[in-house]
């Protein structure tokens, strides 16, 4: 982690608060997953507009990230910045943007299953020299957006039933 350790987890704790505690508990536990998977590198904070994202490279330049989680008011997802790139045999990938990919998870144990997991090996591969030669992990916050939208789902689509 940074230098100050305790003070990049405390502002990582106020950007959970915002979250329901049940998406709270799910994004924690995606990201312990993530972080346990990649050792070493840099775990890069993004408060940003849309979601609160956790991403891992070699290096602390956002250009250097390939693999990410990110919290939304009703669902994590597990982001692949490469994902065009990857085989999906599965079919389990979603997006249709020029370069990125996702899995939308139920649960964080969703990150184990064969097919997720082979994702992210995969991915881990094409950036292996990057981590190897990093220092073990540690965590930056890059940015905090000024505005945001909603942490919690709204209660209307709570009624409803939506997926938003």
């Amino acid at each position: 982690m940074h230098d100050d350790d305790a003070d990049v987890e405390s502002r990582i704790d106020s950007f959970l608060a915002k979250y329901t505690p049940e998406m709270a508990a799910q994004l924690r536990e995606a990201r312990a997953r993530l972080r346990a998977a990649f050792p070493r590198g840099v775990e890069m904070v993004y408060d940003n507009y849309n979601a609160l994202v956790f991403g891992i490279g070699g290096g602390d330049r956002r250009s250097g990230a390939f693999i990410s989680v990110a919290g939304y008011p009703r669902w994590v997802t597990l982001f692949f910045l490469d994902g065009v790139a990857l085989e999906d045999p599965a079919g389990i990938l979603e997006g249709s943007g020029t370069q990125v990919r996702g899995v939308r998870l139920n649960s964080p144990a969703d990150m184990a299953r064969p097919e997720v997991a082979a994702l992210i090996a995969q991915a881990a591969a094409r950036h292996q020299p990057a981590l190897s030669a990093a220092p073990p992990l540690r965590t930056v916050v890059k940015s905090i957006s000024a505005t945001q939208r909603p942490r919690q789902p709204s209660p209307a689509s709570v009624r409803r039933g939506a997926r938003a």
